[in-house]
């Protein structure tokens, strides 16, 4: 099974967390997580995170810095996940592959049920 890059946005405002529940027909369906997606060929981190969250999200970020890494591997994907800590810069939030998002606080993460590896990222906040 090829391993792959992925790239997630961790968008904070006013103290809270940008989170998104997959779509239910996706791998770990329902879950919640930090919204991004798949590197392509000749894709920086950056210009991926940024095309995925325009693409799911319809908004604009700026990414500030790599917060780290994770690995995730199951029967179906074997992923490095890439987390960058971002703000959102313009757009209005609109759902393009997500069943709901959330603000939440650090706290009201313990609320959710996360797709595994944000789960562990979520440690380092």
């Amino acid at each position: 099974m090829d391993k792959f890059d992925v790239v997630a946005a961790i968008i904070i405002k006013d103290n809270k967390f940008f989170i998104a529940q997959r779509n239910r027909n996706k791998h770990l369906g329902l879950s919640w997580e930090f919204p991004g997606g798949k590197v392509e060929k000749e894709e920086t981190f950056e210009i991926a995170l940024k095309r995925e969250i325009k693409e799911e999200l319809n908004i604009e970020i700026k990414i500030k810095n790599k917060l780290g890494e994770e690995y995730y591997r199951d029967n179906t994907i074997n992923v490095k996940l890439h987390y960058f800590i971002c703000s959102h810069i313009s757009g209005k939030i609109y759902l393009n592959e997500h069943e709901d998002f959330a603000w939440v606080t650090k706290n009201e993460f313990k609320n959710y049920k996360f797709a595994e590896g944000d789960s562990d990222i979520i440690n380092l906040l």
